[in-house]
Order: C-alpha cells, then structure tokens, then sequence
C-alpha cells in the first residue's frame, strides 16, 4: 500500500512538472533563477528532423532558454509561441543578395516572420551566416551583405522594434581573424579588413548591435591550429593525459598559456579574447561579442566522442554562468552550442554528428542548461 502512494505521489509530481511530447519530457514552467547565458542552435539540414513541437519540447527539456535558428520556418516558430525562449532568428544565406537590394523585401521579410510573431521573443535578426569573400562556398554574398543588413534593420526600425530586436551577422573565427595566438596579437584578417569587415563593424556601432562569432575549439585541437599548442603535451610520452584535449574541454586545472599578464584554462577563453583583441585594434571596442555557435561532435574525428561532447558541452555552461575571459571578466559570453540534433544531410562525417539529440530524439550524454545553483 505505501509503494503504490508513492508511486502515485511520484507520477502526481511528474504531471505537475512536466508534460510529454515525442517521448521526451517537457518542463512546462520555465526553471527560476537567472537566464543563463548559454543557448542551443536548431540545424535543420536533416533527412528526419523532430516536429517542431518535438524540436522545442526537445529544448524545454534542456532547460535552454536561447535558441538559434538558421532560417525562418513559420511551423518552428509556431511552436516557440508564448515559449518565453528567446528566439535568434537567421536570414540564409542565399536571401540576403534579394534582400539586399530590395527594401521591400527586407520589409516583407519581417512582417513575415517577425511582426506576424509578436508574442515571440526575438533576440538577434542574424542576417548571413560565416559570409566572407574569402569563403568560396558563399563569397558572391559578401558585397551585398551590409546592404542586406541595413534593410533589414530599416525594417526593424519602421516596426519600432530596434531597441528590442538588434540586427547583426555571424562570422567565422577562422576566417575574420588573424594570427590569434597568443590572444594579444590577434588582428582583423588584412585581406578583408577594409573593404569588409571595417564596414560591418561601423554597421553594429552605429545600431548598438553585439559582434557574432563562431568559433570552434574542437577544430583547433583536432587540426592542431596554434592556439591549442603542441608543446603543451611535451613530456606526457609517458602518460595518457592529453593536455591540449584539457585545455580544449575546460578540463584543465591550472593555467596552461600565458600572454603578458593574462593567464589562460582554456582555449575557448583565449579565442573569445582574441576577438576582443581585434576588435580594440579596430576601434570597436565597446562591441559585445556573442559566441555565435561552438560545440564538440560525438563522430567521425579525433576525440569526436559522447564523453568529450558532453563535457566540453557541459563545462561551457557552467563556465560562461560563473565569469566571463581573462580579458573581460565580468562580461559572461552570451554562447549558442552548435547544435540540438544531429545533421545527416552535412555529408561528411565529422560534421553530420555534432548533436545533443540523434534524429531519434535521444540524447547523446547528459546536459542541463539550468542547474540548483541558478536558484
């Protein structure tokens, strides 16, 4: 008899907490506490994606309260209605050249998926998505892009929304940024710099908009760039530790690089820094910075694991709860990790597998983007 009152006492609670939908649990009621930095992209380039019901009860059930989308998919956003996520929405790629030369689309645009949505938190408009000159995958968009960026936030304006909704652009680390290690000679890749990047920076100056950056540890520790050094494993021959795998996923307990007076975990730190760097040197320091899109994979690489997944995953959240980089302290790094489920439709291996959800709906390692001691 006591068995089966708690049992129904257990499944009374489960009810008033949660609700089901796809198999996973959903919290209904957002969990108290501060917002936490940390948000979830939603990539869609999958031959079995989640409803979107099943795709925002799978970010519920993460206690994520940012969410990143690509592209604008009215039934998506359905879902995220009167969610309280905050929702950062993209402009492909391929829109922005019609929507840079036309104002009248860009003003359709947001009717479409911005004003018919009024009881949607929107964060960011992210018009283009690692767009860059330089990128031959999407360079033909790059002349077109501030212009695309300016209707776009002409639009915002004739909703009045500018002070609520900022208008901005991703861009990659990789591509943007030269000479990042250490972190204090970092520079605006000299290529693009005037005719590109300078351009953009007035852009998000002028409209008190945060710089948008992805960048990835994970290649820089499988790919063996600089900023995870080579030397930091000299003398482990004869031991397992990895500890440039340390520095990549949070793990290491002291500090591993120096530059000047700055010292430094972890390389996520180091790259956000670096980003700061060049943007003093551009004369845009006052700029947030927002890590766009970072993550691990759980396939088809070097360390690409479930275990190191998780633990960079879940050491980035509490990281970026706790303080902000060496450089700027008290600035937490507004952060979105790349990516709720995994994209078969990427084609190569190691980029179709960098999910905290397989297209089953099934987590990959455990992840909470809320913990008690947000209380």
């Amino acid at each position: 008899m006591h068995s089966s009152v708690v049992l129904l006492a257990f499944l009374a609670f489960l009810h008033a907490t949660s609700a089901w939908q796809g198999g996973v649990p959903v919290q209904v009621q957002p969990p108290k506490g501060p917002v936490n930095q940390a948000g979830v992209t939603f990539g869609t380039c999958a031959n079995n994606p989640p409803s979107p019901q099943e795709a925002v009860g799978l970010i519920k059930s993460l206690h994520a309260q940012k969410v990143r989308l690509y592209a604008p998919d009215i039934n998506i956003l359905q879902a995220l209605r009167n969610t309280g996520i905050e929702v950062v929405l993209g402009v492909p790629n391929e829109e922005v050249q019609n929507i840079g030369t036309s104002q009248d689309k860009a003003n359709q645009w947001i009717q479409n998926y911005v004003k018919n949505f009024q009881d949607i938190n929107f964060r960011y408009i992210v018009v283009g998505n690692g767009i860059s000159s330089l990128n031959e995958h999407n360079g033909q968009y790059a002349q077109c892009l501030i212009q695309a960026m300016q209707n776009i936030q002409n639009a915002i304006n004739a909703c009045g929304l500018q002070n609520k909704v900022k208008v901005s652009t991703a861009l990659d680390h990789s591509i943007v940024l030269n000479q990042i290690h250490p972190p204090s000679n970092a520079v605006f890749n000299p290529a693009i710099k005037q005719n590109f990047i300078f351009p953009v920076l007035q852009f998000l100056k002028n409209n008190n908009a945060p710089f948008l950056i992805n960048l990835h540890p994970y290649y820089s520790y499988a790919f063996n760039k600089p900023e995870v050094p080579l030397e930091l494993n000299q003398g482990q021959s004869q031991s397992n530790r990895d500890i440039r795998l340390e520095y990549a996923n949070f793990r290491s307990a002291s500090f591993l690089v120096q530059d000047g007076q700055l010292k430094y975990q972890n390389v996520f730190d180091a790259m956000v820094d670096s980003v700061y760097v060049a943007l003093e040197k551009a004369g845009a320091s006052s700029l947030d910075v927002v890590v766009a899109e970072t993550g691990w994979p759980t396939c088809g690489g070097t360390a690409a694991d479930a275990n190191n997944a998780g633990t960079f995953n879940n050491n980035l959240i509490s990281h970026i709860k706790r303080t902000g980089t060496p450089k700027r302290p008290q600035n937490c790094v507004e952060t979105y990790i790349y990516n709720l489920i995994d994209e078969d439709k990427r084609g190569k291996e190691l980029e179709a597998h960098w999910g905290i959800f397989d297209q089953n709906k099934q987590a990959r390692y455990p992840i909470s983007f809320w913990s008690p001691s947000d209380q």
